[in-house]
């Protein structure tokens, strides 16, 4: 059985670039690696309403902040047997964003904390009703946010298809996202996390992810 390590951070932080690299490395260390990215835009319908929502679309949509909960919890639920098959043929399996991003983005809107209702209520209906494994190490990409801000620009101008939603363009939700991921790493929310700066070594990470597996 694989080890599950989510990735977590801020629209922009630069969580896919960090996943490639890590990759990399820890293919060349001789691990067998899987990679999964959430949400599963077309792959999932339910992600795609939600993408569809926060450009616009679907009327009020996405004014609620648990009917978009629900859509992006619905779209891992859809992932469970391959995240199960992912974790039965890899040594690690590493994802791009997962469960926590429901739970930081929907308390954030909320004005909530890490330890309130909303993240009570995404720990309960993913973990617990949906069934979904829960990490065994979760990694927060601390990055501020001008600088998650304009990496989202330049990936929008250099593609089209990542136009910037209603969450990247909301500053003072970012923020508050942020000190959510800060109170759950620090509460360590269903696992270990582990901070990481925006100059993190991939190599020097790699190395130390290879430990959880000896």
């Amino acid at each position: 059985m694989g080890t599950l390590i989510a990735l977590e951070g801020l629209d922009g932080a630069g969580k896919r670039t960090l996943v490639d690299a890590v990759v990399k490395h820890l293919a060349e260390k001789g691990l067998r690696v899987g990679t999964l990215d959430f949400p599963r835009y077309g792959r999932s319908v339910h992600a795609d309403v939600a993408s569809e929502a926060l450009k616009g679309a679907h009327g009020d949509l996405a004014g609620s902040v648990f009917a978009m909960a629900m859509l992006f919890a619905l779209d891992r639920y859809g992932a469970v047997d391959e995240l199960s098959d992912l974790l039965d043929g890899h040594d690690i399996v590493l994802l791009d964003r997962y469960v926590a991003s429901n739970a930081a983005y929907g308390a954030a809107r909320l004005h909530q904390h890490g330890d309130d209702e909303f993240v009570e209520w995404v720990t309960d209906l993913e973990f617990s009703r949906f069934g979904l494994p829960r990490p065994d190490l979760q990694l927060y990409l601390d990055v501020p946010v001008e600088l998650a801000q304009e990496r989202a620009r330049v990936r929008e101008s250099a593609d089209s298809s990542r136009a910037i939603d209603t969450y990247e363009r909301d500053r003072e939700l970012q923020e508050r996202t942020g000190e959510v991921y800060r109170d759950l790493a620090s509460a360590g929310w269903i696992s270990p996390w582990w901070v990481l700066t925006p100059d993190t070594d991939p190599d020097m990470l790699a190395k130390k992810l290879t430990f959880l597996k000896k």
